[in-house]
């Protein structure tokens, strides 16, 4: 039992008073002579014992009596915490990733959660309400109702840990009493989510869980093979069940039925489209799954090709770069360097310095200005290059040709992590018959990338920004590096990256860029369009293209129309993430001293009666009132 006054409790010393009152008001008994008559002394005797019981009687009614006035001022009341003299914080967050687009037993569990909040939470409870990508701080429910029923699913998700930490800083000040609530499917991430419990916050996880697991996400399309004439797309379908069945698969080029086929799972499948090869394809692949609804469609998008402009300034063999560099995705230009025509510098692409002996000062000032507009530069050097020469132009970017080093080595290292070599290995091979270089030059850099290296851990292939410099040349004699396997795609990859076109399509939630072969006017921008959404990403304008980077702000699913002004210049694909897919969740039997609840109901009926404050004063009017009537029959009817 505590008390709203508990400095009234101190007016019970007062008892004392009444009972120091009691005991020396002693009453003095007159004699009376009578006559020797035993039966008269038998009446004085019980006459005398009866007055002192009904004393000490009229006492004890009398104390009770004031002890219960002085509790009832004091306001008792019963409660779990102590709560009448704390304000209380609530703090709530709700999930809205795309697993909790799963069904319950009463709709969508994202859905119920928000119908639940809205019924149970007092309208105008003060707390703080957040999801994945929405904060609603110290508000009410009345406030933001609407806003709550109109909530949709974010490609966004917060981790588990980061939803924590951000609820634990919304809490205002210490000395409240803090009640945490936290409400998801729980699914399992490559994280576990293990929160631990303080004393200062009573936390309760919510875990919501479908009635049925069962789901079929189209998880990914590539292009498998192509010929001159036919393109080959192949479409991922997975499946979290066991059981075999087919399901049938459609692509679209936008509302248009292409092709329909299907796809055995079992539980995985794929399936195969062939189309034209010059067909531009504003792409959806689809099917129809009672599970998850954001994963049954994948768009992607094939652009009228453009070829990337390569132009080979060569002094040596050449031969190796065409068979690279091919017509069908390249447009290469090989001349000698006395024959160059410094006017088609500015639209290139790529640019290979193959075996020169000197770089003029001439060429170097256009290859700077070329690569300062978003060109790239490969540096193949010759044996009997001019260091000074050479030197000019590359100590722009930190790199000095040294000494050359007569020392045959083998080229023993790849970094497998560059972006050039980007699904380019199935596994990271050590047993790798690796080229050898009988000469090369001893390279100093300043900050690179390493791409390939030699058995003495010295550069043979580094990237500085977009310039790629080789250590020694990769002619015949000096190298057997262009029979090596690894000549292809190195070269091609620095070639497509010259111009990084979009690829079929991104992941929405991650930052990417890519490259949008055009010339734009001075205070031009590219915008992009889905729907009636019209935005502007984030962009760098060159001389023959433009770099887009794009991050979280796109958030919507589907095929974006790149403008110019009101000139349509391509398209490009977006798909939502597909780790929500897998309705694998976390055994929570790791939450320690941690409640956890399977509905929002249930969390808050018993947070309600932690909470709930039972008044205990009116029961002591009543006492008192009661020992008041005893009195009175005391005074009345006892002898």
């Amino acid at each position: 039992m505590q008390f709203k006054y508990p400095e009234i409790l101190y007016a019970l010393f007062a008892l004392i008073i009444p009972i120091i009152v009691h005991l020396f008001q002693l009453r003095r008994f007159k004699k009376q002579t009578f006559t020797n008559v035993a039966v008269l002394k038998r009446v004085k005797l019980q006459t005398r014992k009866s007055a002192q019981l009904k004393k000490w009687l009229l006492l004890a009614t009398r104390l009770l009596l004031f002890a219960a006035i002085i509790l009832a001022f004091a306001q008792p009341y019963t409660s779990k915490t102590n709560v009448l003299n704390k304000p209380i914080e609530t703090v709530v967050y709700l999930d809205n990733s795309f697993s909790m687009q799963a069904k319950g037993k009463q709709g969508e569990l994202f859905k119920r959660a928000v119908q639940d909040l809205v019924s149970q939470i007092p309208e105008n409870q003060n707390l703080s309400l957040f999801t994945n990508n929405r904060t609603f701080k110290n508000t009410t429910v009345s406030a933001i109702k609407n806003d709550l029923l109109n909530l949709d699913y974010t490609n966004t998700p917060l981790s588990y840990d980061a939803a924590y930490l951000k609820g634990k800083n919304l809490f205002n000040q210490a000395g409240h009493l803090k009640n945490f609530i936290f409400i998801s499917d729980f699914q399992q991430k490559k994280n576990h989510f293990t929160p631990k419990k303080e004393t200062a916050i009573n936390f309760s996880a919510v875990s919501l869980k479908p009635e049925n697991v069962t789901n079929v996400s189209i998880d990914s399309i590539y292009v498998s093979n192509k010929t001159a004439t036919v393109l080959e797309l192949t479409v991922n379908v997975n499946s979290n069940t066991a059981q075999t069945e087919n399901m049938p698969i459609s692509l679209y080029d936008g509302e248009k039925l292409l092709a329909k086929t299907s796809a055995s799972l079992a539980p995985d499948g794929t399936a195969v489209f062939s189309i034209d090869r010059n067909l531009p394809i504003n792409g959806r692949v689809s099917i129809t799954d009672n599970g998850l609804q954001f994963d049954n469609d994948l768009f992607f998008n094939i652009n009228p090709s453009k070829k990337i402009n390569v132009l080979a300034i060569t002094n040596g063999q050449a031969d190796f770069i065409a068979r690279i560099f091919t017509k069908d995705e390249f447009e290469l230009t090989t001349v000698a360097e006395n024959a160059l025509n410094y006017s088609t510098i500015e639209d290139q692409n790529l640019i290979v310095l193959n075996e020169l002996d000197q770089i003029p000062s001439a060429l170097a000032n256009a290859l700077l200005t070329f690569m300062q507009h978003g060109g790239s530069v490969v540096i193949i050097p010759s044996n009997t290059l001019s260091k000074d020469s050479y030197n000019s132009f590359v100590s722009a970017f930190g790199v000095r040709f040294n000494d050359l080093s007569p020392t045959p080595k083998h080229l023993t290292q790849i970094n497998f992590d560059h972006p050039l070599f980007e699904n380019v290995f199935n596994n990271r091979v050590h047993n790798f018959q690796y080229p050898k270089i009988e000469r090369h030059f001893n390279l100093e850099l300043e900050s690179y990338a390493n791409i390939l290296q030699l058995e003495d851990q010295s550069p043979f292939l580094a990237q500085v920004k977009n310039l790629y410099v080789f250590s020694g040349a990769i002619n015949k004699d000096n190298s057997n590096f262009q029979h090596s396997p690894l000549i292809v795609p190195t070269l091609y990859n620095i070639g497509k990256q010259s111009l990084k076109m979009p690829q079929l399509y991104y992941s929405l939630g991650q930052q990417v860029s890519f490259d949008v072969p055009v010339s734009l006017q001075q205070d031009a921008v590219l915008t992009m369009a889905l729907d009636n959404n019209n935005m502007i990403p984030q962009q760098q304008a060159y001389s023959n293209k433009v770099t887009l980077t794009t991050a979280n702000y796109l958030n919507q699913a589907g095929i974006y129309s790149l403008y110019n002004k009101d000139e349509l210049v391509q398209h490009v694909s977006y798909n939502y993430d597909r780790d929500e897919s897998k309705l694998h969740y976390q055994d929570l039997s790791n939450f320690n001293d941690i409640e956890v609840y399977n509905s929002i109901p249930h969390v808050f009926n018993v947070i309600k009666s932690e909470t709930n404050i039972n008044v205990l004063w009116k029961w002591f009017v009543i006492f008192a009132l009661v020992f008041v009537l005893i009195e009175m029959l005391i005074l009345k009817y006892f002898k």
